[in-house]
């Protein structure tokens, strides 16, 4: 095995702009790890933000990246994987990422790819699609009620809006028009422009008497607390992006409940029954694409050494679906 791979560099304070191409030693996992050769590496908004705000844990050198698909090519004391078995997983940020030919991870909580899966499709699941199964089990299931997605033309939006009319829920959710017939099509009842001033007013009307059991808000945190009225009593407000860090609406009258998602906190709070039950769920998600019974975001492919430029035209907003690159056989 060579004794060194090609990785993205951070350097601290230079932003997006810092990133350097460079060279590491390759380390052996140690007891409970696996090391991986990459085969695919899929871009999330965590990482330019990251990348660009810094993390406690990073000094210049660390690698970015949270999510990939390789193969195992060797496993440390304890680990059941076997070299060769194909693997998908969302990295701890105060690791090594996946922007490189190689990664050292936790074996538990890697994900089994299904054999038939295409490896690009299954690098481009672990963020958005464990997200959304998060949010989703946040709220009970409640019978036939109505949610609203806010931002489900995102990866995340999108794999929610699936995962919440498989729950039975009525789906309501907001995006721009280039993605309201494919929502439609993956079973939404409606979808606003949310550029519209009064989508609010018009999703009111639709609801008639019934009021929202949750909201489930990919935006900001001051977002969703200006959307808290729209829940009824009991209601849900879950945040994917921030938490709220006061109480929305006043205490003692619609009595809502508040939900915050952080997916990557799992690394270092998650009991071994949380990481076995997360595993298990991203293998059904991952089967789910497979089958199709699950549609992810259309992939956005570029280059391993234009990672850089990639993940700036993601921040502006740019591309038509999920970036992700394919890695050759190393």
């Amino acid at each position: 095995m060579q004794t060194d791979y090609a990785a993205w560099a951070w350097t601290s304070g230079q932003g997006l702009d810092g990133l350097t191409l460079t060279r590491k030693p390759l380390g052996q996992p140690g007891p409970g790890q696996v090391l991986v050769a990459n085969r695919a590496i899929a871009l999330n908004p965590v990482d330019w933000k990251i990348i660009e705000w810094g993390h406690p844990a990073w000094s210049t050198g660390r690698v970015p990246g949270v999510d990939g698909m390789g193969v195992v090519v060797a496993a440390g004391a304890g680990v059941t994987l076997q070299p060769g078995s194909r693997v998908a997983y969302h990295q701890s940020l105060a690791s090594d990422g996946s922007f490189a030919e190689y990664s050292l991870l936790d074996a538990a909580t890697v994900l089994s790819v299904p054999a038939a899966l295409d490896d690009a499709a299954a690098a481009s699941l672990p963020c958005p699609g464990l997200t959304a199964w998060q949010a989703v089990e946040k709220v009970p299931a409640n019978g036939a009620a109505d949610v609203l997605v806010i931002g489900a033309g995102g990866a995340v939006g999108l794999l929610l809006v699936q995962l919440a009319v498989q729950r039975g829920w009525r789906v309501w959710a907001t995006a721009s028009g280039a993605h309201h017939e494919k929502l439609k099509a993956l079973g939404a009842v409606g979808v606003f422009d949310y550029r519209e001033p009064d989508w609010q007013t018009t999703l009111a009307a639709s609801l008639g008497e019934r009021r929202l059991h949750a909201v489930f808000d990919t935006v900001s945190g001051a977002h969703a607390a200006k959307m808290a009225d729209l829940l009824g009593y009991n209601g849900h407000l879950v945040c994917i992006q921030d938490r709220q860090e006061s109480a929305p609406l006043p205490a003692f009258t619609s009595a809502i409940s508040l939900h915050e998602v952080a997916l990557n906190s799992f690394h270092v709070h998650a009991s071994l029954h949380d990481r076995q039950t997360l595993r298990r769920n991203g293998e059904q998600l991952l089967q789910a694409m497979l089958d199709g019974s699950l549609i992810g975001p259309a992939l956005q492919m570029f280059n391993f050494d234009e990672l850089p430029q990639a993940l700036r035209a993601l921040k502006d907003g740019a591309g038509g679906g999920k970036w992700v690159t394919r890695l050759p056989v190393v």
